[in-house]
């Protein structure tokens, strides 16, 4: 009997590694993105390479009702998951009253609702069939106040804890829970983001080095993982330091984002009321990266 992982932000990027490698281990997948032809075009190549079963489902997880609406569509289409990846994510980056309230309301509804959403809905599913399991991306920036992304490494040290929490909550009912933490990966989170000046360390690592070591990391019932020798150094050492401290060591190397000539640009002046569309100033892609 196949098992079935869900992957969110699965038409680029992680997600689309996610997609393949877990394939390649012979699970049946569902990919969420809103870009159904790049989805469609994945799918109809892990069957092709694999044999496995792939299912698409178009969804903008920006929406309120988004992962009702996903777990609606995976009841009417008889599909239970067994593994969640929850990887869609994006960034901002700039001065935070330069940012628009709309685009970093989207971000906290990507990076933190729609992935409690989903979890919410899905976890008790896996418990009831008596094992399951979640990933949760986060990033390097969840272990420190990155000033200049502020609403971005707060989210992530959202899903860094959230995801400690629950793995201790189900590690004796059969729930394995790890959560990814990267440095700067070569995806178009940084076409969306607006500059490459945001992977402030300078250098970057592919997709594919990183979705192995957090499957790894999952069957070896890790809390979480930070791939490569400079970032698990930095994650174990930088949460010793004094958090004040640690935010003004990381604004002298996040500054560097401000020179971005289009750092100004991705933050769009905010709507003129609330009840604007939060989705309208944010229609980059949505895939994660780092």
């Amino acid at each position: 009997m196949h098992s079935t992982a869900l992957v969110t932000g699965a038409s680029s990027g992680l997600g689309a590694e996610f997609a393949e490698q877990l394939a390649a281990q012979g699970h049946d997948v569902i990919l969420v993105a809103r870009s159904g032809d790049r989805l469609a075009a994945l799918a109809e190549r892990l069957i092709a390479h694999h044999g496995v079963r792939a299912h698409v489902l178009v969804q903008d997880l920006a929406e309120p009702d988004a992962a009702r609406r996903i777990a609606d569509e995976l009841a009417e289409r008889g599909l239970n998951v067994d593994l969640l990846v929850n990887n869609a994510g994006f960034g901002t980056c700039g001065r935070f009253e330069e940012i628009s309230w709309a685009r970093d309301h989207d971000q906290l509804m990507v990076n933190v609702v729609a992935l409690v959403d989903l979890t919410h809905l899905l976890l008790p599913g896996m418990l009831e069939r008596g094992s399951g399991a979640v990933v949760n991306v986060a990033s390097n920036a969840a272990f420190q106040p990155s000033p200049y992304f502020a609403v971005y490494s707060a989210s992530k040290a959202f899903v860094l804890n959230f995801g400690l929490a629950l793995r201790q909550e189900y590690r004796r009912r059969g729930i394995r829970v790890v959560t990814l933490c990267p440095g700067p990966v070569e995806t178009a989170f940084f076409e969306t983001i607006g500059t490459r000046k945001a992977a402030v360390t300078g250098s970057m690592t592919t997709p594919e080095p990183v979705v192995r070591a957090a499957l790894r990391a999952l069957d070896r019932d890790r809390g979480y993982v930070a791939p490569g020798f400079g970032n698990a150094l930095g994650a174990h050492l930088t949460p010793r330091r004094p958090r004040t401290l640690v935010a003004a060591m990381a604004e002298r190397v996040t500054r560097k984002v401000l020179t971005a000539p289009s750092a100004a640009a991705q933050s769009a002046a905010p709507s003129a009321a609330p009840s604007a569309t939060p989705s309208a100033a944010a229609s980059t892609q949505r895939e994660h990266a780092a």
